[in-house]
Parts: C-alpha cells; sequence; structure tokens
C-alpha cells in the first residue's frame, strides 16, 4: 500500500494518522517535538492539551457530547484514551492531561503501521498527506502553505491560569456544579457585590503584557476564547453573564446566590491543581498575581502555570477546502485541525478522524465521507467548507449549525435531545449504507 505522511503530532494529526493506519496505510507522522517548540506547547508527548484539560459536556444532549459520540463510532483514539485518563469534572469529560498525552503517544508508537518521526517539516509532501500542524504553523511550512493557499487569516488565543488546590482558602470557597449536576467537582469562589466591583475595577486597570509590532496590526480576538480582560472592558456586568455567572449556584455559608461566582476546575486527578475556567488572559504576570488574588478564596494562592496569549492562524477554508477536507485543487492533500477553521480540542480530533479516514478512502478508490448535516461531524465540515460569511471565524461545535428541526419542540433540554436523536439516526443509516458498498 502507498505510504502516506501526516505533519503534526497533535489531536487532529493524531486521530488522521490513527484512520489511515487502521484502515492499513503505512504512515510517517512527522511531529515537531521535542526538537522545536510553539509558544504554548511545553510537554514532549504528542496530542498535548494547552488551554484547558476539558473535553467539554459529554452529556448527549449537548453539542459537544454530540460530537464526542460520534467521534466514538469512529473508533477514535483521543475518546479511547480520553475515558481511561479521565478526572471527575462534573458532566464534562476532563482528563489528566499528562497522562492523555503520555496514553496517546504509546497507541501510536505502538501501532505497526505508523512510524513516528521527530523532525521539523519545511515543506508539503508532494506524496499523499494530512497537514495537521494546529494554528501555530510558522517557518518554512507556514511559507509553503501560504503559497499554495494565499493569504492566511489570524486570531489571537489565550490560556488560563493554574493554581494549587493546597493553596486556596476553604474557609471562602465550596465544591458544587450548577445546579447540583455531577459530583460537586467545582471549586466555587462566591463574590457579593463590593468584592465584584473591586475585581472589575482592578482587572480593566491592569497592565496587559505588550503585543510584538507583527502582531498588533492582525489583532483580533477570538469571540469562544476570550481574555477575561477583554471581556470585562465591555462592561461592568459582562463577566457576571458570562465565566462568573452565578444561576445554579448556593453559597452554602449564606444560603443565597452569590453576585457572582469564578469557578475552578480539576487539572489532574488527585486534584493538586485546579485552572480558572474562562481566565484566559494577556495580562503580565505580576499583574495576574495581584488581580486574582482579589478573588475571594484566592487571596494567597500559589501559579504553577500563568495566563498566557497567542497568536493563531487558520485557513481560508470556504474557498480552499471541500466537505472530506481534501485541498481544492490537489487531489492527495488534506487539511485537519484549528488550521481548517474548527475551533476546539474535540472539533480538531474530529476533523482529523474524517481527513484521514477520507484520505484512505480516496487511496483505495471510494466515495469520500460527506457525513449528513445532521450530524455534529458533517455539520462542522459543512461550515468550514462552504460558509457564506466573507469574514471566515472558527467555529466550534454547536446546536445552531445543525439543520433546524421540521417542528416547534418547547425547552431548550428537549430541543437538544431531539437533535441529538437525529444525527444518532441519521449517522446510523449512514453508516449502514457504507457497509454496503
Amino acid at each position: 500500500m502507498e505510504k502516506v505522511t501526516v505533519i503534526g503530532g497533535g489531536l487532529a494529526g493524531c486521530e488522521a494518522a490513527w484512520q489511515l493506519a487502521e484502515a492499513g496505510f503505512p504512515v510517517r507522522l512527522v511531529e515537531m517535538k521535542p526538537v522545536q517548540y510553539t509558544p504554548a506547547h511545553h510537554y514532549a508527548g504528542l496530542a498535548e492539551l494547552v488551554c484547558s484539560n476539558s473535553l467539554k459536556a459529554d452529556r448527549l444532549n449537548s453539542a459537544a457530547g454530540l460530537l464526542k459520540a460520534e467521534m466514538t463510532k469512529f473508533g477514535s483514539l483521543v475518546m479511547q484514551c480520553a475515558r481511561k485518563s479521565a478526572v471527575a469534572a462534573g458532566g464534562a469529560l476532563a482528563v489528566n492531561r499528562t497522562q492523555f498525552s503520555d496514553l496517546v503517544t504509546k497507541a501510536i508508537r505502538c501501532h505497526k503501521n505508523i512510524t513516528l518521526e521527530t523532525a521539523v517539516a519545511e515543506k508539503i509532501p508532494d506524496t499523499p498527506a494530512v497537514i495537521a500542524t494546529g494554528p501555530l504553523t510558522e517557518g518554512k511550512l507556514a511559507e509553503a502553505i501560504e503559497q499554495r493557499c494565499g493569504t492566511r487569516l489570524s486570531f489571537f488565543d489565550a490560556a488560563a491560569p493554574i493554581v494549587s488546590f493546597d493553596s486556596l482558602d476553604p474557609e471562602k470557597v465550596f465544591f458544587a456544579a450548577r445546579y447540583g449536576r455531577g459530583d460537586a467537582d467545582y471549586i466555587n469562589c462566591p463574590m457579593n457585590r463590593e468584592e465584584y466591583q473591586a475585581f472589575y475595577e482592578a482587572l480593566v486597570t491592569a497592565e496587559r503584557a505588550e503585543l510584538h509590532e507583527c502582531d498588533k496590526e492582525a489583532f483580533r480576538v477570538y469571540e469562544g476564547c476570550m481574555p477575561i480582560e477583554v471581556l470585562a472592558s465591555r462592561g461592568e456586568d459582562t463577566m457576571r453573564f458570562g465565566p462568573l455567572k452565578p444561576v445554579g449556584l448556593t453559597d452554602p455559608r449564606t444560603g443565597h446566590r452569590p453576585w457572582a461566582v469564578v469557578q475552578l476546575r480539576r487539572e489532574d486527578q488527585k486534584g493538586t491543581m485546579y485552572n480558572l475556567v474562562g481566565f484566559q488572559t494577556n495580562l503580565r504576570f505580576p499583574e495576574q498575581k495581584r488581580v486574582f488574588s482579589m478573588i475571594p478564596g484566592l487571596e494567597h494562592a500559589e501559579f504553577h502555570r500563568f495566563g498566557v496569549m497567542h497568536r493563531n492562524s487558520f485557513l481560508d477554508s470556504p474557498r480552499l477546502l471541500n466537505a472530506d477536507y481534501s485541498f481544492r485543487g490537489a487531489a492527495h492533500l488534506y487539511f485537519a485541525g484549528q488550521m481548517t477553521g474548527v475551533e476546539g480540542y474535540i472539533e480538531s480530533a474530529a476533523s482529523g478522524i474524517l481527513a484521514g479516514r477520507n484520505l484512505a478512502r480516496k487511496l483505495q478508490g471510494k466515495s469520500p465521507l460527506i457525513l449528513p448535516r445532521e450530524t455534529m461531524m458533517g455539520a462542522l465540515a459543512a461550515y468550514i467548507s462552504s460558509s457564506p460569511a466573507k469574514d471566515f471565524q472558527p467555529m466550534g461545535c454547536n446546536m445552531g449549525i445543525l439543520p433546524e428541526l421540521p417542528g416547534r419542540i418547547k425547552g431548550k433540554q428537549e430541543k437538544y435531545q431531539a437533535y441529538a436523536d437525529r444525527a444518532v439516526a441519521a449517522l446510523e443509516v449512514y453508516l449502514q449504507e457504507l457497509e454496503t458498498e
């Protein structure tokens, strides 16, 4: 069988390599770590999670839960490893990041059809390939992609701080999940109105890190991963309707709902580290320590990692890619991951599944997998390949990109369940039809 190259050892690249290898193709997976790291990556293993350890909601009647269910149907390597490395996180699927990476790395290294090569790729292969080098692609490969694809777009992404559990004040925080879902896996830092007001004033006036001159002109914050200080600058109560919303929570000390709540999510299985949910930031490190220590319970917090901000790039995919993630004009070239315009870990992994599976089918002389629009994977593929927006922006999984239901359904959860049931049924029919090929 013809050898295939996959460039990039993130979630998308690993999924693409896995799908190709499982189809019987010899795969050369090229990953630059540990020879070279991006500004956001630090661990030598494959499939490194950077911004969060959460793979989002796990309920089928949620967009993320539906997407994960569909990925599982395709034998997702990411889902297999995520289940094995899961940590408690209420209704979400969160993982021990190190264990997750190690599991993916071991699976890739042990597969008889995959050769893992440590090198910095500098060009697009002339042979069948999947490019999944992520939103921080730089150097000669980035130049080669630009030459092949034209101008690339860019935005800025940010990561949240991580604090030590032992450094939190247990008298001021409490464990609870919103609306009592899960097993009270989140740590909640309640604020009264005066505390919130003081925190808001300090946050919006705090000093931010300086951007490089080449980044200033292109500066454009992605709405789905916005720095907390940028969100706060949009209005005094904006945070209270976003990551600091208090709905569904009751402070056991007062018996009432707080004015605002900062939530912390577990980073590891032992519960020694927690990240500040929604607190992606570009504040200077001393400012992060000063301002975030104003949060009740974090007055003496030990920061294992401060928040960082970095530039992400993505393709003008509606102009360049087909719904099977193939590049228009190059028969055996596919792209996958965040550089295609899907936003999020599981979304990137899902795109890698389809890119790898479709390249395999291409080489086998079969028709591409174009999943029904009613499925989340199909809807995401359709979005990145046919979005009519002139100003194309990355998109994460959400029920809004699915076709409308034929009848009106009252109740958000009931409506989402109907979307999920329809998607599951559509995928089952589609897979059954594939078996008859």
